[in-house]
C-alpha cells in the first residue's frame, strides 16, 4: 500500500515495527531508496539518528517546516525536536529518573 503522505524532512512518521514501535519521529533525511534517517531528541538524537526502512513507518499529517523549529536562527538542537513534536500533539514520554 501506497503511503499518502512522502516521507521528506521534518515529516512526523510513527514507527510500526522494531523495540521503537509505537513511537513518533522527525524525519531529517532521505538516505537512498527505502531509508530515512529519524530523530525524536530523546532516544535517537540528532548527532546519533536512527536509519529505518521506509516500508516499517507510517506517516502522519503534520509536516513540520524546518525553518521554524529554531526561529532564533542557529543550530538545530534535540530540544527543538521534542518541542516540535510537543507542539503538533506527539508527546514524548519522558522519565524523571535516569535509567541505567
Amino acid at each position: 500500500m501506497k503511503e499518502p503522505f512522502s516521507l521528506e524532512r521534518g515529516r512526523v512518521v510513527e514507527s510500526t515495527q522494531g523495540r521503537d514501535k509505537g513511537k513518533t519521529f522527525l524525519v531529517l533525511e532521505q538516505c537512498g531508496k527505502d531509508l530515512v534517517l529519524i530523530a525524536d531528541g530523546m532516544n535517537h538524537k540528532l548527532s546519533n539518528p536512527k536509519k529505518k526502512k521506509t516500508k516499517h513507518l507510517r506517516a502522519k499529517p503534520v509536516l513540520v517546516d524546518w525553518n521554524t523549529i529554531r526561529p532564533e536562527g542557529g543550530k538545530v538542537q534535540d530540544s527543538d525536536l521534542r518541542r516540535a513534536l510537543e507542539q503538533n500533539g506527539f508527546a514524548v514520554e519522558r522519565s524523571l529518573c535516569k535509567e541505567g
